[in-house]
């Protein structure tokens, strides 16, 4: 069906807020697109400030060097287990608080601010939390209680949980506040008719909750992959910066341009960094389009 014709006043008002939208969206093109075309350039030159007269244009080979380099495909797998896992595990916690949140009777409040607040506490300070309770060369009172032998730091399966553990706890109550903006739009009506019917929590859950906040679900996932994709200071803290059991893409990156100086291999690990990003957002924005298409052409 075609779509009616916009009338004088809404093309007055879309042009209004274009206007007003407009210095935000400019300065915003700036601030980051200049930083991303200028690594580009320097992604595609023999740049090494340990060498700066040897700076010269060479196309891809950076690319070539990175992508041929098992370190590369490594550090991939390492960032893609931690995402997975951890982005899974705050959207099963998250959507427990979310529920408990959106069906607490007294003191709502007071839940909902004590559920936030591991997320306003700076991930750093966060992550040296976890390391001073899980390292055993600091004392941690983990290993002393489990009475582990060896440091839960050194090892990579270790490391993992530990890390994992980190970005559930700081980021579960981020992945709840989206969820309950999506809980509060499901109508309470849709609930009361199905009991009247005889459907039991569990299918109330399943056939109206979960249908009506794929949207927001799909969103809420959509900002923790990639939030959870670029982690970098959370492994950073936990690892010392020395331990590479647990390195990842955003790490490699920051070690190939800031402890070897190599501002061409380090552009282009951070390119190839920002085009998995693009394609990740991609396929969830797909996906998410092709959904409320299907949610709209029904209603």
């Amino acid at each position: 069906m075609a779509r009616a014709a916009m009338s004088d006043r809404t093309k007055a008002e879309r042009k209004l807020g274009m206007m007003l939208c407009a210095p935000a969206a400019i300065v915003m093109l700036l601030v980051t697109g200049y930083p991303i075309l200028y690594a580009i350039w320097l992604s595609l030159h023999r740049s090494d400030l340990r060498f700066p007269d040897n700076t010269a244009w060479i196309g891809l080979d950076n690319y070539i060097t990175v992508l041929s380099a098992n370190l590369w495909w490594k550090d991939l797998f390492h960032t893609l287990v931690l995402t997975g896992l951890s982005v899974s595990l705050e959207l099963v916690l998250g959507m427990l608080l979310a529920l408990a949140m959106h069906r607490a009777i007294f003191g709502r409040g007071l839940i909902r601010t004590s559920a936030l607040v591991p997320y306003g506490i700076v991930t750093v300070v966060a992550a040296f939390a976890w390391r001073l309770a899980f390292s055993k060369a600091d004392g941690g009172f983990v290993p002393a209680v489990l009475h582990l032998q060896n440091d839960p730091l050194i090892t990579t399966w270790s490391t993992y949980l530990t890390a994992i553990l980190a970005e559930v706890w700081k980021t579960t109550p981020f992945m709840a506040l989206l969820l309950l903006a999506g809980l509060a739009l499901v109508p309470d009506d849709l609930h009361e008719a199905a009991r009247v019917d005889g459907a039991s929590t569990w299918q109330r859950f399943w056939k109206i909750t979960i249908p009506l906040m794929k949207p927001t679900i799909l969103v809420a996932l959509l900002f923790r992959t990639l939030d959870a994709f670029r982690i970098f200071d959370t492994v950073q803290v936990l690892s010392n910066g020395s331990n590479r059991s647990l390195e990842t893409v955003s790490q490699l990156g920051y070690n190939t341009l800031l402890t070897r100086l190599n501002l061409g291999l380090g552009s282009a690990v951070s390119v190839l960094v920002f085009v998995c990003v693009l394609i990740i957002a991609g396929l969830y924005v797909r996906f998410l389009g092709a959904n409320l298409s299907q949610q709209g052409g029904g209603r």
